[in-house]
């Protein structure tokens, strides 16, 4: 049993995770609301992330202000916003583009709750999909004799500890997403 190449995939699932809960909407302005969407940038010769294409900035807790590197596709970063269909209004000021959040409403926090949720399983599902990977690797290494048989339920018991504690993480991590999502 390789433990660090377990623990390498398993900070990989933690770290996706906590890629994919930044961008759930808080009562607060984050820069990954909006740093991943995807901009048809020059005419639509290239497709582009807004981070790839501009500077983003939090000034105030309710409010981003995206400042393109190239102005002449200012335009096509405020399309690419709405497109997304993230419920941010963003509006050209001059060679800016600003975003002010409105405050979430209770359905919209019960709504992102519900998606925190499912990134949450999402997160415990890829957790156990490495640690049943361990498993089948130590059985076969117990068919194959590689290993005696107090080896396996060792080795199977160092497996499950491991997991739970990159679990219990992923736990933690949701329940501050979570605490963010209620506060008012």
């Amino acid at each position: 049993m390789d433990e660090s190449k377990m623990q390498a995939s398993m900070q990989k699932v933690i770290e996706n995770f906590q890629k994919e809960i930044s961008g759930i909407r808080t009562g607060r302005a984050t820069s990954a609301l909006v740093e991943d969407i995807m901009v048809s940038a020059y005419g639509g010769a290239q497709r582009l992330r807004v981070m790839e294409t501009a500077s983003i900035t939090v000034p105030e807790p309710t409010m981003l202000i995206i400042e393109p590197w190239d102005k002449s596709i200012i335009g096509e970063i405020r399309q690419g916003i709405l497109a997304a269909n993230v419920g941010l209004n963003p509006t050209i000021d001059n060679d800016k583009i600003r975003i002010t959040l409105p405050p979430l409403t209770t359905e919209d926090r019960e709504r992102y709750v519900k998606l925190l949720h499912g990134k949450l399983e999402e997160g415990r599902v890829g957790l156990r999909q490495v640690r049943a990977d361990m498993m089948h690797d130590i059985k076969k290494a117990f068919e194959e004799k590689t290993i005696t048989e107090d080896d396996k339920f060792a080795q199977e018991k160092r497996v499950q500890t491991v997991t739970d504690q990159f679990v219990a993480k992923v736990e933690e991590l949701g329940q501050k997403k979570e605490q963010e999502l209620r506060q008012v």
